[in-house]
């Protein structure tokens, strides 16, 4: 097959900065693979044109302004204007290994899939709040080791972090939906009904910097938990019992906090063996005490916020029989 012209598509909203960095990481690349970059300034007060500008001689970049619509509104308008066969979704907030281009390259040439999703990882620049979140998105422990994965997987579900679609499968799909989060995993899906296959690229990786507070961060799990009831009832064939495990995991620990008063203790003790495993692993990981530590809290905050928001939309949707939009209708743009 001919050489694929690759349109990097990349929303921002008040974040200078982060554009700044990413098309460093840019100017950075391995190779000559054939790309553009396109910049969508989701109606933000802080705008990246400056920034932009200073790049414009080394990259082929290109950059639009419009009114505030969301993210997915603006992947897909920043597709419209794309003119590569193929595109890539990066948020603003993460950086590109040298080598990213390249692994993608050849991947999809000796493999061509219509959409695929990549891990994220944490760069040894990160703080130590950021290694630990990473660590609970990441982990084997935690989510399966899915979004950090390391092995090829067809019917993966990936993220709009790092994800590629196909400028056919962006024309049959219709692109993101108006939900968020939530807008990335209902587009795999759809492509899916539609006979798209998707796939994980393992070494497509990005370092993703999430600049984020410990109450950002279950702000951000409880909407994921909140948004995966409704992607079950949009999509039937997607329910699993794996998304009931960080409910399950809620309603365990406090039902062992009531056994522990009665002299119950073995169910408190699994526990706090598995707090354990979480710090011992981080430890290995990332060989720093400080990050083991605040690893151990970011699993609980993910576990309790996305156990939490899921328990919360399936009571409104399944018992109260609330539509998701009028449930929740800061989830919709």
């Amino acid at each position: 097959m001919k050489g694929i012209l690759f349109s990097f598509i990349i929303p921002v909203y008040n974040r200078p900065e982060e554009i700044d960095e990413l098309l460093n990481s840019f100017a950075q690349l391995d190779g000559d693979c054939n790309h553009e970059i396109v910049i969508v300034e989701d109606g933000s007060d802080m705008d990246c044109k400056h920034i932009v500008d200073r790049y414009k001689g080394q990259l082929n970049i290109a950059y639009y302004f419009k009114e505030n619509s969301g993210p997915g509104d603006s992947r897909n308008f920043g597709m419209r204007k794309a003119k590569g066969d193929y595109f890539i979704i990066l948020d603003s907030d993460v950086i590109l290994p040298s080598s990213y281009l390249l692994e993608v390259n050849a991947f999809l040439t000796k493999s061509y899939y219509h959409c695929f999703g990549g891990p994220d990882a944490a760069h040894d620049s990160f703080s130590n709040l950021q290694k630990a979140i990473n660590f609970a998105m990441t982990s084997f422990i935690t989510t399966g080791g899915i979004r950090g994965g390391k092995q090829r997987l067809e019917g993966f579900q990936p993220r709009s972090f790092n994800m590629g679609l196909s400028r056919e499968a962006f024309r049959d799909s219709g692109g993101f939906g108006s939900i968020h989060p939530g807008e990335d995993p209902d587009l795999s899906l759809r492509l899916n009904k539609l006979g798209y296959k998707t796939t994980l690229i393992e070494r497509a990786y990005v370092y993703h910097k999430r600049r984020i507070s410990w109450s950002k961060f279950y702000k951000q799990v409880h909407k994921f938990g909140l948004v995966r009831p409704i992607l079950n009832q949009w999509h039937p064939n997607s329910k699993s019992l794996v998304y009931w495990f960080p409910t399950l995991f809620l309603l365990g620990f406090c039902v062992s906090l009531v056994l522990f008063i009665f002299r119950m203790r073995l169910p408190l003790y699994l526990y706090l063996f598995y707090f354990v495993l979480a710090f011992t692993l981080a430890l290995i990981s990332t060989k720093n005490i400080g990050v083991a530590l605040q690893s151990v809290l970011a699993v609980i905050i993910q576990f309790f916020g996305y156990g939490y928001g899921f328990l919360k939309s399936t009571f409104n949707l399944l018992v109260l029989r609330k539509k998701p939009r009028e449930a929740f209708p800061k989830l919709f743009f």
